[in-house]
């Protein structure tokens, strides 16, 4: 009987499982992402990758650093360095991706490719059991036990025994403890202290909204938050912006950083000392990692596709806004659907997105106009807009209330109330932030607040 085999080559791809270890030795930290990638079941199709991706996984777990010199010499132990090329295939695996259109789809896409070559196996041997005249019963049974190990090479990665995650959880603590900097470095404050205190900080994997009425300051309060961000932490970040040009984005960014009155760089009207602010304030801005996107018409397979370059070719993301989520459309062409259930695919993706690349997604949104109605003006989870989905997916919903806005003669002429509606790792409280108007610039109450700004 002529084999399978023999006809053509199984299905592979040379070029993904090359992606996949190249990813690997350029960030050490994004391992985790290839956790469901199995050694035992050879995912990877070539020999040299199937050793190579066996030497990773094994100084991950001896928590050693995974870069083409470690890499030789634990292949070297395990005796199989020349089978590979020796060093010089390791270095060419390493600049690999440099030359290589990024795609987050490489590593599924080995994952999918190993599905099918373990299918075609499965059907070899099948064919041959039928061949070979064996008891029908017998052939039966042994059809059904290969089929359900068969499903099990798709799902056995998929769920874990406690007792696992137990120990690598205790593994992540005694490494926080013997390391304590490694938690400041995976912190993302947003730097106003109450706030903080409420939500610990931005974490990864987690999807925040931020919600307000028109003209409460939600995009100044996300554009506080990059830059708290980006500047003081030293963090890299990006801003979608679907309303607002790149151009009056960096307006923004320069009224606050500088100080300098909004309605004066709008109108062009800069005294020399306001020229010697903004260019201290370029030369900050221009050496912090903000990436901005001001892409009107922006849907779901974009954002996607731009999150996971930006990961990629700038190896580290730590926050993500999205200015806002009313405004995004899942595709390019028309949803099969209504509003309501487009945005709730919309809410939903981008909180598996978060989880998938390891980022805090806050994503902006507006309010419907219940608030108005009411005598108590302050928004509820209720008035989230268009869908119940943004509520149910969001690991924290964050909405903004001025009572200025609605009492002129009120006595928190200055006061922005931040309203913690649902936090799903902490408290519900409410945060009092002081709004400088001028420069669009939130601080952290203190006593003596205003007298010490320009407030109108």
């Amino acid at each position: 009987m002529v084999s399978l085999e023999n006809l053509q080559l199984p299905p592979h791809n040379i070029e993904a499982e090359k992606w996949v270890i190249c990813w690997v030795l350029l960030d050490n930290e994004l391992m985790h992402i290839y956790d469901w990638l199995s050694v035992g079941h050879f995912d990877f199709y070539q020999k040299e990758h199937q050793y190579v991706y066996e030497a990773i996984k094994t100084l991950q777990t001896k928590h050693k650093t995974i870069d083409v010199v470690t890499l030789s010499d634990e292949l070297w132990k395990m005796k199989v360095l020349d089978e590979i090329g020796w060093t010089e295939y390791l270095y060419d695996l390493n600049t690999f991706l440099l030359t290589t259109s990024p795609c987050g789809e490489y590593a599924q896409l080995v994952k999918e490719k190993s599905i099918l070559r373990w299918i075609l196996k499965v059907c070899q041997k099948i064919t041959w059991d039928v061949y070979d005249q064996k008891d029908t019963t017998e052939i039966l049974d042994s059809i059904e036990k290969r089929i359900f190990d068969l499903t099990q090479v798709n799902m056995s990665d998929r769920l874990v025994h406690v007792k696992e995650i137990l120990e690598k959880r205790v593994e992540d603590y005694m490494e926080i403890v013997d390391n304590p900097e490694l938690l400041d470095q995976r912190k993302v404050l947003s730097t106003y202290k109450k706030l903080d205190d409420m939500l610990g900080w931005f974490k990864q994997w987690e999807l925040f909204i931020l919600a307000a009425r028109p003209a409460m300051g939600k995009t100044s309060l996300a554009i506080n938050l990059l830059l708290n961000i980006a500047i003081d932490q030293h963090k890299s970040v990006a801003f979608f912006s679907l309303e607002m040009t790149s151009q009056s984005i960096v307006d923004r960014l320069l009224s606050t950083v500088a100080s300098i009155p909004m309605n004066k760089i709008t109108k062009w009207n800069l005294t020399n000392d306001d020229f010697h602010k903004m260019w201290e304030a370029v030369s900050v801005l221009g050496e912090s990692n903000i990436f901005v996107d001001d892409s009107g018409s922006l849907t779901i397979p974009e954002l996607k596709s731009k999150l996971r370059r930006l990961k990629i070719e700038k190896w580290k993301l730590d926050f993500v806004v999205i200015d806002y989520l009313q405004l995004m459309s899942w595709a390019w062409w028309k949803y099969d659907g209504n509003r309501v259930q487009e945005i709730s695919q919309i809410s939903r993706w981008l909180k598996e997105m978060s989880k998938e690349l390891a980022v805090p997604i806050m994503a902006l949104s507006q309010l419907s106009r219940n608030v108005e109605q009411r005598i108590d003006k302050k928004p509820q989870l209720s008035d989230l807009r268009e869908s119940w989905a943004i509520e149910q997916d969001a690991d924290a919903v964050l909405m903004i209330h001025r009572e200025e806005y609605y009492d002129p003669d009120t006595d928190k002429k200055w006061v922005t109330d931040i309203l913690i509606r649902k936090n799903r790792n902490g408290p519900t409280w409410e945060v009092e932030l002081m709004f400088q108007k001028t420069t669009m610039k939130f601080e952290s109450y203190e006593w003596g607040w205003e007298s010490d700004h320009d407030i109108f």
